[in-house]
């Protein structure tokens, strides 16, 4: 038998396609992203697949989603920049109304984010837990909200007659956890509890891409203090984690009043990144800090509640968080609870705080980029530079090898930036093709292989895709300005 299956293996093994490794796994804070491609080719001869090196050729880009501007019914679809921009990019590829596949970038994108959320929370004591998607409808109906959330619950019965709701939120299910655990000791609180995963509400209209759909990732936390003052100073400290990680993003972000709804409470705050294509109405006062949303304000108001002396002027944002102060509104109805110094029960002071995950990066396209061109915040770029070599048969065809080198050589110099550089290996095409493809998608830089890289003394063209400028640069020059890179 041994030698039945050696004499198969050596017939089937010439036949099989070459493929390329796994990237850079020096790295494991680097998944697997792509850039845009018009069709898989093979690569250079010059430009053999490598172990380090991500190459454009070898990147999953659906074709058809690059030219999506060619079906009018889908042209008509896309009603806002940043999910036309995602879609003809391959970022996102439409399934279910209001679903989307996420494609390699945006994940990649999108564990950057999840890695900067992480820092935030857990940077103030947060705690990383994973809840079930699938929760029970008896738990709804304790707090009242069963009935009370309506439509917007997807609702679903086992093979047992169960009732269970996909879950949009969890303060039930993570206040019935605590609950289940017994009486806490005061000294085991603040509790800070958050997860990032699915959520579920069954919008009516979805629309704006990822702006409002009916699957999306988000985070939330749930807070539980000994008191309210100390539930107030937990609430202000998740409110400037969220402050640091806009700032750390680049997002000009107005954190204003908000109505509680039906998750209830006693205070809420809506972090809003302006833009036209908002759907919420925000009135800003011109003369101080006071800002809120439209709906907790009386119709028709233009003096500022604040100072007294500024006028309130509208515009438009969308949400990217969301802070709530709720009390014992859950606590109560679940029993959860803890032993305060003097050893008896005391009901927990809970708060609940969320951040629309893939919401932020459909937000910072819509508000960052160009109509033609995605632009991201620096930190969540799903690679940091592009080389392109020359154009196969071009008079600077030998010089190409040195595109490789270069980027294999800048990972090994700058550490941080392994997994981060990709090569456009799709040298059939010609560099101003690709560069619109770079352009595209939005690599923060693009390193041209070109005439001059032919020099004694190499020299290479750089465009900072964000400020629009291009330099030349030896090797040594272009480590001292990735050096200044950052990535998480």
């Amino acid at each position: 038998m041994e030698v039945l299956m050696h004499h198969l293996w050596q017939r089937v093994l010439p036949r099989l396609p070459r493929v390329m490794s796994t990237p850079c796994k020096s790295d494991l804070s680097c998944a697997a992203g792509h850039a845009p491609t018009d069709s898989i080719s093979r690569p250079s001869t010059h430009l053999p697949p490598s172990t380090h090196l991500p190459l454009v050729s070898r990147l999953f880009q659906p074709s058809n989603l690059r030219d999506v501007g060619q079906e009018k019914r889908a042209q008509v679809d896309m009603t806002c920049k940043s999910q036309r921009l995602m879609q003809q990019a391959g970022l996102i590829h439409p399934s279910n109304p209001g679903c989307y596949y996420y494609l390699p970038a945006t994940v990649r994108s999108m564990e950057k984010l999840v890695r900067l959320i992480d820092q935030e929370m857990q940077g103030i004591g947060g705690q990383k837990l994973d809840m079930p998607s699938l929760c029970s409808a008896e738990l709804w109906r304790r707090s009242e909200r069963w009935d009370l959330m309506g439509k917007e619950l997807f609702r679903l019965r086992d093979r047992h007659g169960a009732e269970y709701c996909l879950g949009p939120t969890h303060e039930e299910a993570v206040t019935e956890l605590l609950a289940s655990q017994g009486t806490l000791s005061y000294r085991q609180l603040p509790l800070l509890l958050y997860q990032i995963t699915r959520k579920f509400r069954d919008e009516p209209k979805p629309r704006f891409g990822l702006l409002r759909g009916r699957e999306f990732y988000m985070k939330d936390m749930y807070t539980f203090d000994v008191s309210e003052e100390a539930a107030y100073h937990t609430y202000e400290s998740v409110c400037q984690a969220y402050t640091r990680l806009f700032s750390r993003l680049g997002l000009c972000i107005v954190q204003v009043h908000a109505d509680t709804g039906n998750i209830g409470g006693k205070l809420s705050h809506e972090f809003q990144l302006p833009a036209d294509i908002g759907e919420d109405r925000l009135l800003v006062c011109g003369s101080c800090s006071f800002s809120a949303n439209v709906e907790t304000m009386e119709p028709g108001r233009t003096d500022c509640p604040q100072c007294q002396e500024g006028t309130l002027m509208e515009s438009k944002g969308i949400e990217v968080g969301h802070t709530f102060y709720l009390g014992t509104k859950y606590s109560h109805i679940f029993n959860a609870t803890f032993n305060n110094t003097q050893n008896k029960p005391a009901v927990t002071e809970m708060g609940c705080f969320g951040l629309g995950v893939t919401r932020i990066l459909a937000a910072a396209i819509e508000v960052m980029s160009t109509e033609e061109a995605i632009r991201w915040p620096g930190l969540l770029a799903p690679y940091q530079v592009c080389v392109l070599p020359p154009k196969r048969g071009s008079k600077v065809d030998e010089v190409a090898g040195l595109a490789e080198e270069l980027a294999l050589s800048l990972g090994e110099a700058l550490p941080r930036l392994r997994g981060e550089v990709v090569l456009d290996d799709r040298t059939q095409m010609t560099i101003g093709k690709r560069l619109k493809d770079a352009s595209r998608l939005g690599y923060p830089y693009v390193v041209v292989v070109g005439q001059k890289a032919a020099e004694e003394t190499p020299r290479f063209e750089v465009i900072c895709q964000q400020t629009g400028e291009t330099t030349f640069l030896s090797r040594d020059g272009l480590v001292d300005l990735f050096r200044c890179v950052e990535t998480v």
